[in-house]
């Protein structure tokens, strides 16, 4: 199962999805990112489905993505860290 998490302007919290197949999220991804680059004036908006829940509907505007990530969901769970970037500051 992979992942695709999407950031949001002024929203603490990231909305995520899931697809069963790699090449599914991949050209999600890629269709997120074409819009992102869309001018303000003509922002998209973009609609989602998740495989994993399989009611779940998502619609958010283009140019309110500040973000756009892909990982893939293992199913070990544990004291892993949460994908994505972290700042290390000892």
């Amino acid at each position: 199962m992979y992942s695709l998490e999407l950031s949001l302007r002024y929203s603490p919290f990231p909305i995520a999805i899931q697809k069963k197949e790699f090449e599914d999220v991949k050209r999600i991804y890629e269709e997120i990112k074409n819009s992102m680059n869309e001018p303000l004036e003509t922002s998209n908006l973009v609609e989602l489905r998740c495989d994993k829940v399989q009611d779940k509907l998502i619609a958010v505007r283009a140019q309110e993505i500040i973000s756009v990530q892909i990982y893939e969901k293992s199913s070990v769970a544990g004291g892993a860290k949460r994908p994505g970037f972290s700042l290390d500051i000892d």
